[in-house]
C-alpha cells in the first residue's frame, strides 16, 4: 500500500508540474478589464515618450501623447469599427475572445499644431514581460493573439508608412521569426528620399495581404478643430487574423511581448490596431467543429506562424477544398468521422495538434402536411411535418409568401386556429448544431370568407291592379356565389325558383298577389347564408292613369306653353312647382275622364310633372311635359355715336344665335336697307338732332331680340367738343371726362396734364375717359389741361387744346 501511495504522489506532482508549465501569464488576455501587469507607452516617432510602467492595475485608457484623445483603450464590450466594420472583439472559427485593446486613433501630428506635419507621428505600445515557466523545451508553451488594423495610406515609401507590429524580445535580442510588422506596401518611388510623399500604393500586394479599401471617407490633413481638411478614400483595413508563437525554447527565462501602432514617420497619416489574446498557452489548438454535417463545407484553422509551412490531414472520405498549405482549410465533410491534424513549422516553432471529429447526416427539411381549405372565423386546422430529418426549431406563417412570422412552437405538430386570411405554414428544421437550418415545404391553408347573403334592391315594390310591370330584383353586398333564389307567398314557407337561377338578378314576372323573394349564397366551404327579404306587394286597386299633350314642346325665351291632360283613372292630381304655371297647384278629380289645362312660362328648359293618385293604390302616375326653351336672342346694335351731316355712317349689328337671321331696323329713316344687320346711313340738313334706332333679329320660329342705338347729328363740319369740367363723386353723372367727337373716324390720343405739366392720363380708345384719379389716388379740385388729336371721316387731322376743372 505504501508503494502505491508513493507512486500516486509522484504522478500528482508530475501533473501539477506540467499544469504549471502550461499556465498563461496573469491577465495576458486583458481579462481583468484593465492593463494590469502590462506596461504602456505613448510618444512621437523618434521623439519623446510618456511611459506607464506595470503593474497599471485599474488603468483602462491612456491618452495620446500630450493631447486628450485616447491612444490606448481596453475594450470589454464589442462594437463595430467605423472603417472596417469588423467587431472590436473577435470570434474566430468558433473561438470567442472576450477582451481586446485598441492601440492608436485617427489623431495625427496635425492635432498637435495648426498646419505642418512635424514633429513626427504618434506611437503607442503595450508590453508584457513574460516569465516562461521552467520545463522541458520539447513541451510547447504558446502565445496566440489576433489582430485587426486600420491604416491611412500615407503615399510614403514603405518604411515610412503607418504600421502595426508585434515584437517578441529577450533581454539581449529580438526574436525575429515571432516579430512581424504590417503596413500598406508601396512601390518605394517617392522622390527625395526620407520624409517625402508621392509613393504609389501597391494595391495588388495590399489586397493579397488581406487589406481592403474602406468605403468611408476620412477628413485628412484636418488639423486641430477639423479645419481645412480634405475628404479622401485613403483608409485601408484588415480584419481579424490569428498569430501564434512558441516560447518553449525559452523555458525558465524572461521574454517581452510588445504590440505597437505607429503613424507614418512624417506624422500626418494615422494608424490604429486591435489586439486580442487567448488565455490558453498549452500548444497549438485547432479551431472548428468537432461534430460536422455530411456533405457540407466547413473551415478549420490554427493561429498562423510567421513564415511557416503547414500540413493538414483529414478523415478518410473528406476533401480539402482550399488552404492545404495555409493556416485555414476549407473542407467538404465525408460520410464518417476521424481525426483532423495540423502541423506548422517555422524557424521558431514546430507545433502540432489533433482533434477528433464525428459526422451527422445533413438536415432534410421535409414538408408540411397538408394543403386544405377552411372557413374564416372559428376553424381548427391540424398541421404536421413529414419526411424530415432533424428537429423542428420553430414554425413559420405568412399571409403573402414574402414576409414570415415566427411561431414559438418546437414540435412536429401545430394546430392553426381561427384563421381569417389564407396563410402558408412552414417549419425550420435542423439536424443538430453542426448542420444548417432548412425550411420545410409550406402547406397552404385557404381561408374562404364567411358567406353573407347580402341585400336585395329594391327591398319593397308596390304593384297596383292593371300595372304592366316585371320587377327586376338585384342582389348587392353579398359574399359568396348565388346558389338559387327562393319565393314565398307568406314570408314563412319558401320554395326554390325553377329553373335554378345563380345570377345576382331576378325578373319577378307578372304580379297578381303579394310575393317575397330571397337568395341563397355560399362562400367556398363555409355554410350558406340567406339574403335580406325583398317584398313585392300587390294592391287590388286600379293604378292611376292619364294622357298628356304635348309631351314635348319648344318655345322662345320669355314665351309660354299650353299643357293639356286627361285623367282616365284617379282621385286627385298635383302639378310640379318648379316652373311658373297658371293655374297650377293640385285638386280632386270629381269624375273621369277629367280634363286639365295649364300655361307654363319656364325661364329655361324644364320638365313639368303632373302627378295623379288613385285612393287605395300607393303608386302615383307621373307624366312629364318636356319644355325646351331656346336661349335668349341677344342683339348688339353698337355704341351710341355722333356724326355730321353728309358723313356716311356704317352700322354693324350682331346677334348671338346664327339662326336669328331675319333683321329689321326701326325707323328706317336715312338707312339704305333696314332688313340687313349692317345698313348704311347718310343724314342731310333736314335730319333731326338725333335718331334712336331699334335693331331686331328674329328666327324662323319667331324668337327675337332687340337693341337700341342713338345717333347725334351735327349740322356743322367734323369737330371735337370738350366739357369745361366734371364731378367724379360716384353719383353716376358726369363722373368721367372725355372728348365728344362728331364726324371723327379715329382718335389718335386724348391726354390730360396737371398744372405742373405732368401727364396724368392718356388713351386712344374712343369713349374712354379719365375718372379723376392718379394711381388710385383721388385728385382734389383743380384745373387740368387737355390735348386731343383725331382724324375726321375725310382724313383731316383735328387738334384741340384747352383746360377743364375737376370739382369735388
Amino acid at each position: 500500500m505504501m508503494k502505491y501511495l508513493l507512486c500516486l504522489a509522484a504522478i500528482m506532482v508530475a501533473l501539477c508540474g506540467f499544469s504549471q508549465m502550461q499556465t498563461c501569464p496573469t491577465n495576458i488576455n486583458f481579462g481583468t478589464g484593465d492593463l494590469s501587469f502590462w506596461s504602456a507607452r505613448t510618444g512621437l516617432m523618434g521623439g519623446l515618450n510618456i511611459n506607464y510602467p506595470a503593474p497599471n492595475a485599474g488603468l483602462t485608457n491612456v491618452p495620446e501623447y500630450t493631447i486628450g484623445n485616447t491612444g490606448i483603450q481596453v475594450i470589454t464590450t464589442s462594437t463595430s469599427d467605423p472603417y472596417g466594420f469588423f467587431p472590436t472583439i473577435p470570434t474566430i472559427n468558433g473561438y470567442a475572445y472576450n477582451y481586446s485593446i485598441k492601440l492608436g486613433s485617427t489623431s495625427t501630428s496635425r492635432d498637435l499644431q495648426q498646419g505642418g506635419r512635424s514633429p513626427g507621428g504618434f506611437t503607442r505600445a503595450v508590453s508584457y514581460t513574460i516569465d516562461v515557466p521552467a520545463g522541458p523545451a520539447t513541451v510547447p508553451y504558446t502565445m496566440t493573439y489576433a489582430y485587426a488594423m486600420v491604416l491611412e495610406n500615407g503615399t510614403h515609401n514603405s518604411s515610412e508608412q503607418p504600421m502595426f507590429r508585434a515584437t517578441l524580445s529577450t533581454q539581449d535580442s529580438i526574436i525575429t521569426c515571432a516579430s512581424p510588422g504590417y503596413y500598406l506596401p508601396t512601390f518605394d518611388n517617392a522622390p527625395g528620399g526620407g520624409n517625402s510623399t508621392g509613393a504609389t500604393l501597391d494595391s495588388a500586394a495590399a489586397l493579397a495581404n488581406g487589406f481592403t479599401n474602406s468605403p468611408v471617407p476620412f477628413l485628412s490633413f484636418s488639423g486641430a478643430g477639423n479645419q481645412n481638411g480634405v475628404l479622401l478614400y485613403d483608409v485601408w483595413t484588415k480584419g481579424w487574423t490569428e498569430v501564434t508563437f512558441d516560447l518553449s525554447p525559452y523555458r525558465g527565462r524572461q521574454v517581452t511581448l510588445t504590440f505597437e501602432a505607429d503613424n507614418c514617420t512624417p506624422g500626418a497619416h494615422f494608424a490604429y490596431a486591435y489586439v486580442a489574446l487567448r488565455n490558453v498557452c498549452a500548444g497549438l489548438e485547432i479551431s472548428g467543429k468537432t461534430v460536422a454535417c455530411t456533405n457540407t463545407t466547413v473551415e478549420y484553422s490554427v493561429p498562423a506562424l510567421a513564415g511557416a509551412t503547414y500540413a493538414w490531414t483529414v478523415p478518410a472520405g473528406w476533401t480539402i477544398n482550399s488552404g492545404a498549405n495555409s493556416n485555414i482549410i476549407n473542407v467538404t465533410v465525408g460520410p464518417g468521422g476521424g481525426f483532423i491534424t495540423s502541423h506548422e513549422v517555422n524557424g521558431c516553432a514546430d507545433l502540432r495538434d489533433t482533434i477528433p471529429v464525428t459526422t451527422t447526416a445533413p438536415t432534410v427539411a421535409g414538408r408540411i402536411m397538408s394543403d386544405t381549405t377552411v372557413c374564416a372565423g372559428i376553424n381548427n386546422c391540424p398541421l404536421s411535418i413529414a419526411d424530415e430529418r432533424g428537429t423542428v426549431l420553430k414554425w413559420l406563417s405568412s399571409t403573402d409568401g414574402v414576409r414570415w412570422q415566427e411561431i414559438a412552437v418546437a414540435t412536429d405538430n401545430y394546430t392553426a386556429q381561427n384563421l381569417t386570411t389564407s396563410t402558408r405554414f412552414a417549419a425550420l428544421v435542423q439536424n443538430g448544431d453542426a448542420c444548417t437550418v432548412d425550411t420545410a415545404n409550406a402547406a397552404f391553408i385557404t381561408v374562404d370568407p364567411k358567406s353573407d347573403g347580402g341585400r336585395i334592391s329594391p327591398d319593397l315594390t308596390n304593384v297596383c291592379l292593371g300595372e304592366n310591370v316585371d320587377p327586376k330584383l338585384t342582389l348587392n353586398n353579398n359574399t359568396g356565389a348565388v346558389m338559387n333564389w327562393q319565393l314565398s307567398f307568406d314570408n314563412s314557407s319558401w320554395s326554390n325558383v325553377t329553373p335554378a337561377n345563380s345570377s345576382t338578378t331576378l325578373q319577378a314576372g307578372a304580379v297578381s298577389r303579394t310575393s317575397y323573394y330571397r337568395s341563397i349564397v355560399k362562400s367556398g366551404v363555409c355554410p350558406g347564408d340567406t339574403s335580406d327579404v325583398a317584398t313585392i306587394r300587390f294592391y287590388n286597386v286600379p293604378a292611376p292613369a292619364a294622357t298628356i299633350a304635348p309631351d314635348s314642346i319648344e318655345i322662345c325665351h320669355g314665351k309660354s306653353a299650353v299643357l293639356s291632360a286627361t285623367i282616365t283613372t284617379g282621385t286627385s292630381y298635383a302639378w310640379s312647382t318648379n316652373v311658373p304655371l297658371s293655374p297650377g297647384g293640385s285638386g280632386a278629380v270629381t269624375a273621369v275622364p277629367y280634363s286639365l289645362t295649364a300655361t307654363a312660362t319656364p325661364p329655361v328648359t324644364s320638365n313639368v310633372v303632373l302627378t295623379v293618385n288613385n285612393t287605395g293604390c300607393p303608386n302615383p302616375s307621373k307624366d312629364t311635359f318636356y319644355i325646351y326653351v331656346t336661349d335668349p336672342i341677344v342683339v348688339r346694335a353698337g355704341n351710341d355715336t355722333a356724326v355730321v351731316y353728309n358723313q356716311p355712317l356704317q352700322f354693324n349689328a350682331t346677334v348671338n344665335d346664327p339662326k336669328a337671321n331675319s333683321w329689321d331696323w326701326a325707323p328706317a329713316s336715312y338707312l339704305n336697307n333696314p332688313g340687313i344687320p349692317d345698313p348704311l346711313a347718310v343724314y342731310d340738313l333736314n335730319a333731326p338732332a338725333e335718331v334712336t334706332y331699334i335693331a331686331t333679329a328674329k328666327t324662323m320660329a319667331g324668337c327675337s331680340g332687340s337693341d337700341t342705338l342713338t345717333v347725334k347729328i351735327f349740322k356743322t363740319g367734323a369737330d371735337i367738343f370738350m366739357p369745361s369740367g366734371f364731378t367724379p363723386n360716384g353719383d353716376g353723372r358726369n363722373d368721367v371726362i372725355r372728348p365728344i367727337m362728331a364726324g371723327v373716324k379715329q382718335l389718335n390720343f386724348f391726354r390730360v396734364y396737371n398744372r405742373w405739366g405732368q401727364l396724368v392720363f392718356s388713351t386712344s380708345e374712343v369713349n374712354k375717359g379719365w375718372n379723376g384719379e392718379i394711381g388710385g389716388t383721388k385728385q382734389s379740385s383743380q384745373n387740368f389741361v387737355y390735348m386731343v388729336q383725331a382724324v375726321d371721316y375725310t382724313g383731316k387731322v383735328i387738334v384741340k387744346r384747352g383746360s377743364f376743372v375737376l370739382i369735388r
